[in-house]
């Protein structure tokens, strides 16, 4: 059996879709299959929640995956030495950062360079620092997975990864909750959107946007995923919606998955992203999906989705408006939503994952 140390320093239960990604691949990895053993090395955070998802035994690292020094200092230094004490022949580290060296091959997954794409983004210091993490954890990596041929392709460019070293495995949005199995009703005037309050998800456009449409038919627009206070809050005071907007913060898997189901629509107004994961989420559950025109997206949504340059609060009043008076054209893209939903599954997810652990250790 090949043991493979899985690095989940970075889960806390706060981090959104990388968190998706790793609890979806490995609850469908069964243990012993294809000659491959997991252990998990987790954050002080993670190991004091339900770990049942992971197909292997959990160490506590110690180490805080909210503390950003302990996490960067863990990633860089520690995550090889570990590897090394359990026996591990291959690290799988699922969160862009890994070890800056390693004698144990390492698989890294990279969702996306937001930090050299668009440095603007991320404040100044800790943008030269995640650029620089990125950069030596890619430099270590065997292989590198991503989820998307746009990623792929930064990957390259940026930090000059051959591509045939590059793996893209695509997620999924699959219904977890069982959401779909329930009898939700939509609510023709509710919008959803979901996110982190990050500059590039472009939630203050969208509530100028929301500003633009007369009270008289404005439709209630529901905002997910702030930690504590609420950044959106004095926007939305300032802009005088206060009784169109819902601030509704993290929530739990069902409580989101219910949101898709009785939403008319999903906007995600973002301007990048490496792969667009709740995309997929809003169409699993049927909810019609107006998102930016960005390639990723175009990627992900084929013709299923209804795109608009989200960069223009009055674009996206006009699309917003449109769809809303059209039931039709929003049965049409619910439905092909769904189907294009279909086109991804977790297991896929996971079987393109372990096919890149093999290769990384056919080539050690």
């Amino acid at each position: 059996m090949t043991r493979i140390l899985v690095d989940l320093l970075f889960f806390t239960g706060t981090k959104g879709g990388m968190e998706s990604y790793v609890r979806e691949i490995y609850r469908r990895i069964t243990p012993g299959a294809d000659g491959l053993t997991y252990v998990g090395l987790a954050s002080s955070e993670l190991a004091a929640t339900d770990t049942s998802w992971f197909p292997g035994e959990i160490i506590d690292s110690g180490i805080s995956g909210e503390d950003r020094i302990q996490w960067a200092l863990g990633e860089l230094f520690r995550v090889a030495g570990f590897a090394r004490r359990t026996g591990a022949q291959l690290i799988h580290c699922p969160a862009n950062l890994g070890p800056a060296w390693s004698r144990v091959p390492v698989v890294l997954t990279v969702h996306d360079l937001l930090p050299f794409r668009h440095p603007e983004y991320v404040p100044g210091a800790y943008s030269h620092v995640l650029r620089a993490m990125i950069r030596l954890a890619a430099r270590t990596a065997r292989r590198v997975l991503t989820p998307s041929a746009a990623s792929r392709d930064d990957i390259v460019r940026f930090l000059r990864t051959p591509p045939e070293r590059v793996d893209v495995v695509p997620l999924a949005g699959e219904v977890r909750s069982g959401a779909s199995g329930r009898a939700i009703v939509r609510r023709p005037d509710q919008l959803l959107a979901v996110g982190n309050r990050m500059p590039h998800k472009n939630f203050e456009t969208l509530l100028d946007a929301l500003a633009l449409i007369p009270p008289a038919t404005r439709p209630h627009l529901v905002i997910t995923g702030s930690h504590g206070a609420d950044p959106l809050a004095p926007v939305v005071a300032r802009l005088g919606l206060q009784a169109s907007v819902s601030l509704r913060g993290w929530l739990s898997t069902a409580e989101l998955e219910t949101l898709y189901a009785e939403s008319t629509l999903f906007v995600f107004p973002t301007s990048f992203e490496g792969f667009g994961l709740p995309v997929l989420e809003a169409m699993a559950l049927g909810c019609p999906v107006l998102c930016a025109d960005i390639p990723v997206l175009r990627e992900i949504a084929g013709n299923a989705a209804t795109y608009v340059h989200a960069s223009s609060a009055a674009e996206l009043a006009t699309a917003i408006t449109h769809l809303l008076h059209s039931p039709e054209l929003l049965a049409e893209r619910g439905a092909a939503g769904t189907k294009q939903a279909q086109l991804f599954s977790w297991e896929r997810s996971a079987h393109g994952t372990v096919a890149s652990f093999q290769r990384a250790l056919r080539d050690s």
